[in-house]
Order: structure tokens, then sequence, then C-alpha cells
């Protein structure tokens, strides 16, 4: 259990060995030490030292305060970063997410007392191997389980997102939460609502994009904590499908078997495949069958409306609201005109769209055919092709005589969608296009079309 292969890790023994050095216990600790003796590198490194921040200060002149009044300094190197923090006991949280008043100490096990889980409570001697652990974190690594530190409820009372950090730890590492603890997260959820919206946004994403999402999301639903942070997705559970497309079952059935089967997705992708079919409930009806008229167009608005509550980015709400939009637009892609193909294809980060087409089919029907076609049409065209250089532009259109305004847009697209389906390929015939098509300059003072 080594981490002095890597500069980080070559980089945080000098640091523990300096301050060692000068008469300072030191230790990697939390989530690296948990990390090494799972087998995993870690992506962070972190150490504890009963140095206080003044010392450390002295110690590391170049050290940047991130933390001051919890005794937090950054270390770096370079592009390697590594935390250094003094001992510390917590008193008073009052706010359900940081202490009102901390003490600084010198004793390993006051800081490791006031952590979140035992699995993230253990501290590291790299130079010996040596692991320091207080509260039975070594046993519940082996055994896989998640417990909180001392009392659940009040390590979730002092800070209420831990009840979201739970999920995602359990679901990641594929750990059980142990009773007391899982049973807390179920008398105390609805104080998550108290978090802010961007806390709740970042600890989402990453249950969807770290590994077990489908596990991540069951705990949700089982803990309470689903329906209040997305009822709208709670709402999916006992929704029934038509069983000739969907034989696996209700939309939370098939959503979950979406997210089982996600490898590695960005936020944006993993969201897509959360609300795809947020629509469905709403619009459920029974008809000839059991049909969701109008779920895309529902589903759009619900996403936008989801997004904008968890703060997400303008960038992310626009692309995740096109993967619900387009998401059912491959069924009728073999019988598309080559220019709405064509433009179909050359969406914004066409390949989430083909991704989340690929998981909603195999998770589903299990037909791929539509996938293959629109992947092998991707093969055949290039970008160029795709989206060629225009024939024309609103300045050409001006020279012509005609007047800005909103037909220079239906004037464009009529002329790129004879260029797309390969009918005009110079300037001149675009041109001959608009005037054949669009009423003459001054036949009309807005330029508008004849049709």
């Amino acid at each position: 259990m080594s981490i002095a292969q890597t500069p980080a890790g070559r980089f945080a023994d000098e640091l523990i060995a300096r301050l060692r050095g000068a008469g300072h216990q030191a230790f990697l600790v939390g989530g690296c030490v948990r990390d090494l003796m799972l087998g995993v590198t870690p992506k962070d490194l972190d150490v504890a030292t009963d140095a206080t921040p003044a010392r450390l200060l002295e110690l590391f002149p170049d050290a940047t305060p991130v933390g001051a009044h919890f005794g937090v300094v950054l270390v770096g190197r370079g592009d390697t970063q590594v935390e250094i923090a003094t001992f510390r006991s917590d008193h008073s949280y009052l706010d359900g997410r940081r202490p009102v008043r901390v003490e600084f100490e010198t004793d390993p096990r006051q800081d490791v007392i006031r952590r979140d889980f035992t699995i993230n409570a253990l501290m590291l001697d790299p130079a010996t191997g040596e692991v320091l652990d207080y509260v039975g974190g070594q046993d519940d690594l082996r055994r896989s389980i998640l417990r909180a530190v001392g009392d659940p409820e009040r390590r979730f009372t002092e800070d209420r997102l831990r009840m979201l950090r739970a999920i995602r730890f359990a679901a990641r590492l594929g750990f059980t939460i142990e009773p007391a603890t899982l049973a807390a997260i179920q008398r105390l959820h609805g104080l998550i609502l108290t978090v802010s919206a961007e806390r709740i946004r970042d600890e989402l994403i990453r249950i969807l994009t770290e590994g077990g999402a489908r596990r991540g999301f069951e705990l949700l639903e089982q803990t309470g904590l689903l329906a209040d942070l997305l009822p709208e997705v709670a709402g999916m559970k006992g929704v029934e499908q038509p069983p000739e497309f969907h034989p696996e079952g209700d939309v939370w059935v098939h959503t979950l078997i979406m997210l089982e089967a996600m490898k590695d997705p960005t936020p944006e992708l993993a969201l897509g495949v959360l609300l795809h079919d947020v629509g469905k409930p709403p619009t459920f009806s029974v008809a000839d069958r059991i049909r969701f008229d109008g779920h895309v167009e529902k589903g759009v608005e619900m996403a936008e409306r989801i997004m904008r509550r968890l703060r997400c980015s303008h960038d992310q709400i626009e692309h995740v609201r096109a993967l619900v939009a387009n998401h059912l637009r491959f069924k009728d892609a073999p019988r598309m005109r080559e220019s709405k193909l064509k433009r179909f294809l050359r969406l914004d980060r066409f390949e989430e769209h083909l991704e989340l087409h690929r998981l909603d089919c195999l998770s589903s029907h299990g037909n791929l055919d539509n996938y293959h076609f629109v992947k092998a049409k991707l093969q055949e065209l290039p970008p160029e092709i795709l989206k060629p250089r225009p024939l024309i532009t609103g300045h050409d259109l001006i020279r012509e005589g005609y007047r800005p305004g909103p037909p220079f847009s239906r004037m464009l697209e009529a002329v790129e969608t004879a260029q797309l389906e390969g009918r005009i390929a110079t300037a001149e015939e675009a041109l001959d296009l608009v005037r054949a098509r669009f009423e003459p300059p001054g036949g009309n003072p807005n330029g508008g079309d004849e049709e």
C-alpha cells in the first residue's frame, strides 16, 4: 500500500517527512487512505497534522490558505497539489453544513471522530504502512459496509449533505449501508431540502457518473431522498408501458436499466438518460393501448425546470433539453429526407444522442436497427458533407435587393436544403432558387415567400 509511484504520492511523502522532521505528527487521511486500502489510485491526497495553521505557513511559505477558519492549506508543485489540515474537533453545527467553532487538536483521534464515515476516517503513515484506526474503518472496508462515525443522526444533522454522500459512496463502492446509518437517513431525509441546490446538484451528478448509478438511485428511492429532490423521477415508479415495446417493465425500471448500462457518461448524458422519459407519467393514457402522447415535449419542459431548480449551467440545460427532445427521432431516421437526416446527424455532441438511443433500445425492445443505420450514415458522411460551406449569405441577398427581415432565414434554409440534397452546388444556383421561390425585391416590402 504505497503512493510513492506517482508524482503526487512522492510530493505528499516529502511534505509528511518535512512535517515530521520539524517535530510534528503527520499522516495521510480520509478518502485517499480508503482508496489505497481498496487497491485504487487516489485522485486527491490529504494530509492531517498537529502543526497549527500558522506553523504550516512557516514551514510552507508558498502554501495557499483555503480554509483558514478550519486550518486548511494547499501546497502545490507544478500541477500537483496536496491539502494539509490541522487536527481539529468541530463544535456547534447550527446551519446543517459547517461548524460554528473548531478547536485545533494534538490528538489524531479527535480529528478522526468528527468525520463522516468510518471508511473515510483512517490515517496512514506512508513510511511504515501503519494505519491508525479509531473507529473500525478497516473492518468495515473488509466487510464492504458504509457506517457513520459514532451516532449517525448526529453526523447527518451536522452536515445534511452527508446523507447524499452516503448514497454516493455505497453505490460507487458497492457497499451495504449499515442498518442504523440507513435508518437515520430514512428518518431525516426531509432535512436535505435545507441544503443548497448547488451542493445537491454536485452530489447527484457524482452519483450518476462515478459508477453504480442504478444502485445509487435505488438507494435514493429507498431512503425517501428521491421524492424530496426529484419527485418527477420518483413519479416514474409504477407507470406501466406497452409491453410490446417495453417488456422490461415500468418507466422507473426502464430508467434504472439504462442507468446501470452507462459507461463513464458525461454529466449531460447521464442527466439525459435520467430525464429522457420524465414526461411519461403526466402524459400516461390508455386508449387502444398505453400511450404517452406528447411526452417528449412535456419531458423537455420538465427537464429544463428540474435543471434550473438544481442550478445547472445554461449549456448543460440546453444540451439535456436537446437529448430529451431528440431521443425518439431515431425511429424516423431511415425515412428522413436527406437534408433532414443530415441536419439531425450534425446536432451538437451527436455521439451522446446516439449513445442515449443505444441505451434506450438495449433497455427495452433490444432492436438496434436504427442505431446501426445512423451510425453507418455517420461513417459515410464526413463533416464537410453534413455541414457544407454556405453557398450564399444574408449579404448576398441584400445585394440582390432583398430587405433584411425574418424571411431571410427561410430563404437561406431553402437554399441549404437544396444544397444538402445535392440539387444545387453554386452560389448562382442558390440565387436562382431564391428568385424562383420567393417574392422579387420590391414585390413585397418584407421579402415574403410565395408559399
